[in-house]
């Protein structure tokens, strides 16, 4: 199913049919800053797994969360350096994923035994208002097979992995270019483990 956000109603009724699908076990396709994502519950593990198949992903890959407000953080993830309420309050919501130590109740399937976790108050509405309206973080990875090309359109989205989602929120074509930074901030100092939309130059910058 395809739902295009293009009225406040199909807004409405697409955030609703997705938190519903998500809450069920579901996988659905979202619009992001960059390219479009695959949200799943990632408390579900069958869910997770499921996200794996479809994206013929390696299971020693980790997925990271999207958050809906930097409050919910804590429940999530063990310890929140001084470094990295720095770099929130300067790119978040923003292209830059932060990976904690991960709490011990999410699934290891999600951390991939790593015992970290990547999170992301993502700029694009319809991510942080789906996970406000699941009322838990969502998956974020990229809506595509494992080593494809990023989709920036539900076209592509759809080409790519047609009926293996249970649906795609259609909110046009996004950015492309570069997917988020990925930083470690377990380590000090922070380690830059994906150069994306947020330069090392400005990371740099924000933390001298």
């Amino acid at each position: 199913m395809l739902i295009k956000l293009d009225t406040e109603n199909n807004l409405k009724i697409g955030l609703k049919k997705a938190a519903e699908s998500i809450l069920s076990g579901g996988v659905v396709a979202i619009p992001t800053e960059s390219f479009y994502g695959l949200a799943v519950n990632p408390t579900d593990v069958r869910a997770i797994k499921r996200l794996f198949d479809v994206k013929k992903r390696r299971g020693d890959q980790p997925i990271l969360l999207l958050i809906s407000s930097v409050e919910h953080l804590d429940q999530y993830v063990i310890h929140v350096p001084h470094i990295a309420h720095q770099l929130m309050n300067e790119f978040w919501p923003g292209g830059l994923t932060l990976i904690f130590e991960a709490k011990p109740s999410l699934p290891r399937e999600l951390t991939a035994g790593t015992g970290k976790i990547g999170v992301r108050l993502s700029s694009h509405p319809v991510p942080t208002a789906l996970a406000q309206a699941v009322g838990i973080p969502i998956t974020g990875t990229s809506a595509n097979i494992s080593g494809q090309p990023a989709c920036s359109s539900a076209r592509e989205v759809f080409r790519g992995l047609g009926d293996k989602v249970d649906l795609i929120l259609d909110g046009g074509e996004t950015a492309g270019g570069k997917g988020s930074t990925v930083l470690d901030v377990t380590k000090d100092p922070p380690v830059v483990v994906r150069e994306g939309m947020v330069s090392r130059e400005l990371i740099e910058m924000c933390l001298k």
